[in-house]
């Protein structure tokens, strides 16, 4: 098989004639910059850049060099538009290598943080995200509704452009401004299907729980969700209006060259869902139908999840919703015991991770564990179809390289390599 049918394979629960494999894809399944620098330096490749694409998170783009090493099977979209944007070279916190997109300066304080600062349409800086002293990643820093609820939502589009995930926005969506955005993403989205046979991801959020708490904050949201439904659900209607129109975009442009549109909605916790399964299905449900429905009637792409925690409560509602994978699949959270997931939802869902925890094991575990537990996800996720690998979520800065070469090697087995 190529890449691209073994991904669509397995998307189809069927028994491709290997494991696809991910890396980088999405920026729930890819690789920390400074994880990726000392993998670069441990296997001595001295080419190329670790090019940091989604810069909220601080992920490295995967090179080609990596994605035939580890024989990954899809790639993001969005790596069409790194290619040509114009980078420049930073120290990671380690003193290895690295390059930000030109237009992101972040501005380091007295006490080693760094922030990032944005300019409103009314020119006030905006401290939008910060990165403490030896952290990973940026937190959001604003959340422009946090003191209280608007009067109205015409002020909606401007508070979500002050939000981290918008302002600061990985590629391919901080070209979107651009005049001729559409018809650049669908130029290089066939290009890239031309040039390369791995599946496609186009990654576009559509969130709806979580714009409630980046507008909100989330102990805000979280009562607004039991005190105030009805300024909830008028602010999600709003989301909805927006996504769908962002997703007929998405479909015109792209529907028949992607293999994959991903949506991010974070709905667990370790012990269980941030609400009962009663609010999820009077207030989510439907309308993640809604854009499922959507991509499911204007375009041939599958439908992907990302949601992080113990989801179990709310997986035959997901399924209903018309979701078809699910990542990260956490599960060193309650109730996602492997064994149980691939057993009572491997015939409705994708699981697209869960391949190795990065909580405790590939992070702090020896190589010889890595291996162990790589082998015993593969035996239970890959049987049937239904499985791309993965480890749970992004590989984060503390995981030796050693112990990623494991992993990799570990599939690379399974797989007959």
């Amino acid at each position: 098989m190529t890449p691209r049918e073994r991904v669509r394979a397995a998307i189809r629960h069927e028994q491709p004639d290997r494991v696809p494999v991910d890396l980088g894809a999405t920026p729930s399944s890819g690789i920390s910059a400074t994880a990726y620098a000392r993998l670069r330096g441990a296997l001595g490749i001295r080419d190329g850049s670790v090019r940091i694409y989604d810069v909220v998170q601080q992920l490295a783009e995967p090179e080609e060099w990596a994605l035939e090493r580890f024989g990954v099977d899809v790639v993001d979209l969005g790596r069409t538009f790194t290619a040509a944007a114009p980078w420049v070279d930073i120290r990671l916190p380690g003193g290895e290598a690295a390059q930000y997109p030109a237009w992101f300066a972040p501005q380091r304080q007295e006490d080693g943080s760094w922030t990032a600062v944005m300019t409103d349409g009314e020119g006030r800086a905006i401290p939008v995200g910060r990165m403490p002293a030896g952290s990973a990643f940026f937190d959001q820093a604003h959340f422009p509704w946090a003191n209280g609820w608007p009067v109205n939502l015409t002020g909606l589009d401007d508070a979500m452009a002050t939000v981290v995930w918008a302002a600061l926005a990985h590629a391919p969506w901080d070209s979107a401004g651009q005049p001729d955005f559409w018809q650049t993403l669908r130029s290089r989205a066939q290009a890239l299907r031309r040039a390369s046979d791995r599946a496609i991801v186009v990654v576009v959020g559509c969130n709806l729980f979580e714009w409630g708490t980046f507008l909100r904050r989330l102990d805000n949201f979280l009562m607004d969700l039991v005190l105030e439904e009805a300024r909830v659900e008028g602010l999600l209607d709003a989301l909805l209006e927006r996504h769908l129109a962002t997703l007929a975009k998405v479909c015109e442009a792209v529907g028949d060259v992607a293999d994959i549109v991903r949506f991010g909605d974070d709905l667990g916790t370790d012990a269980g869902p941030f609400m009962s399964r009663d609010l999820y299905r009077r207030l989510f449900k439907p309308r993640h139908r809604a854009l499922c429905d959507y991509v499911r009637a204007h375009s041939a792409m599958a439908t992907f999840l990302h949601s992080c925690g113990s989801v179990t409560l709310l997986l035959p509602d997901f399924v209903e919703a018309g979701f078809q994978i699910l990542n990260p699949v956490q599960t060193s959270a309650r109730d996602m015991d492997p064994a149980r997931l691939k057993r009572d939802f491997g015939r409705d869902l994708v699981f697209w991770g869960g391949g190795v925890d990065t909580r405790a094991v590939l992070n702090r575990g020896t190589p010889a564990q890595v291996r162990d537990q790589v082998r015993e996800r593969l035996a239970v996720f890959a049987p049937g179809g239904g499985f791309v690998f993965n480890p749970v979520h992004n590989i984060l800065p503390d995981v030796p390289p050693e112990n990623i070469l494991a992993m990799f090697q570990a599939v690379a087995e399974y797989n007959g390599g």
